[in-house]
């Protein structure tokens, strides 16, 4: 992996792959070669946030934020550097090691968890990739928001992202997953 600046974003650089990486023979070599490495790429709802906090710094400086679905680290990153106290919640051992090692390339302080943790605001980014993850995500949003939390959302329209639950408030072109081809990224609010 290579420590890169993100081509939106160059203030903020991720260690991401690259053909000599030997990444997926890694992930074979541990079990988990089905495993997709999320955690290795600025997805686009991710993108789409870490823009709106750079138009938007005050939206968490000095607040706790929770990053909720962590992966690479990118949108807790984006806060930190906003001046947020930065939490990242990430399930998977592997994106919680990126999201640290992320962290400290780029000088902020964040704290890991795989529990989802009570905070000012939530960033979620790409975390409606599926059905059978929204069905997880959407009610734990809800019980953060029903807590007082602010929640933001990213992503770039998949079929699982419940629009009818969110108001868009910013729309970004952004790369997704490593790719040169920019695609529309909105990030959104819930709905009371």
């Amino acid at each position: 992996m290579r420590l890169t600046p993100l081509p939106f974003r160059p203030d903020i650089s991720l260690y991401r792959p690259h053909a000599q990486s030997g990444l997926h023979a890694w992930l074979a070599e541990m079990g988990r070669e089905d495993a997709v490495p999320y955690w290795a790429y600025a997805w686009a709802g991710g993108a789409a946030l870490a823009l709106y906090l750079q138009d938007h710094p005050k939206l968490v400086a000095g607040k706790t934020v929770l990053d909720f679905g962590s992966g690479s680290g990118l949108v807790g990153i984006a806060a930190a550097k906003a001046g947020g106290v930065v939490t990242a919640f990430e399930p998977d051992a592997i994106g919680q090691c990126a999201t640290k090692l992320n962290a400290a390339a780029n000088q902020v302080a964040i704290s890991v968890t795989d529990e989802v943790v009570d905070c000012d605001v939530v960033l979620a980014g790409d975390v409606f990739y599926n059905e059978a993850v929204a069905a997880q995500t959407l009610p734990a949003l809800r019980s953060l928001a029903a807590k007082g939390a602010h929640v933001l959302i990213g992503d770039p329209f998949r079929d699982a992202l419940p629009l009818e639950e969110l108001e868009q408030i910013a729309d970004y072109g952004v790369p997704d997953m490593g790719s040169a081809e920019p695609v529309r990224a909105g990030v959104f609010t819930l709905r009371p």
